[in-house]
């Protein structure tokens, strides 16, 4: 059952960013250590408007619209078709319902379907098994780690690197097809 939707990112949408970058658990979850005004939001954002290298989606409900969270594809390299992920969710609200893995599914499917991507990659770090679990059911495959690449409140973490290939996106995909 499909529950929430992605849509491009709108004016609108700047001060629910906004709010989602000041919660201490989503700044701590996606290792952010600043806490942005809305003009350095919509300062971004306009940027990243021009940016060909990336795509910047809200994560809606589908019942209400609500946007709660965001999620980016950085980095597309169309010679080698690679590109990084990114996702947050904006408020504990939010978390463990399975939203985040419904929109990493959407993403996945933007970025094989819609851009041809051969591989999609993320980094999430140690401290936030919820996110490495959800990536682990999205058909993401653990790659490595960059042991204690973090220091963030007081204590060291370690950058784990997940990537999925388009084969395995596709082989998931025919997997989970109805028969």
């Amino acid at each position: 059952m499909t529950r929430i939707f992605l849509r491009p990112i709108e004016e609108q949408d700047y001060p629910g960013i906004q709010r989602g970058c000041q919660h201490a658990e989503t700044l701590y979850m996606t290792g952010t250590r600043k806490t942005f005004t809305l003009e350095e939001i919509r300062s971004a954002y306009t940027r990243f408007l021009q940016d060909d290298s990336r795509r910047d989606f809200a994560i809606c409900l589908l019942d209400t619209k609500e946007m709660i969270g965001d999620a980016a594809i950085v980095d597309i390299d169309p010679i080698n078709h690679t590109a990084s992920f990114r996702i947050a969710l904006h408020g504990p609200e939010y978390f463990q319902k399975g939203y985040g893995t419904e929109a990493v599914r959407m993403v996945q499917a933007f970025a094989f379907d819609t851009l041809e991507l051969n591989r999609l990659e993320l980094e999430v770090f140690s401290h936030n098994p919820r996110a490495f679990r959800s990536y682990e059911k999205a058909g993401f495959q653990y790659e490595g780690k960059r042991r204690q690449a973090l220091y963030f409140n007081g204590t060291y973490s370690d950058v784990i690197i997940m990537g999925i290939l388009r084969e395995e996106y596709k082989n998931m995909m025919n997997t989970d097809a109805p028969a």
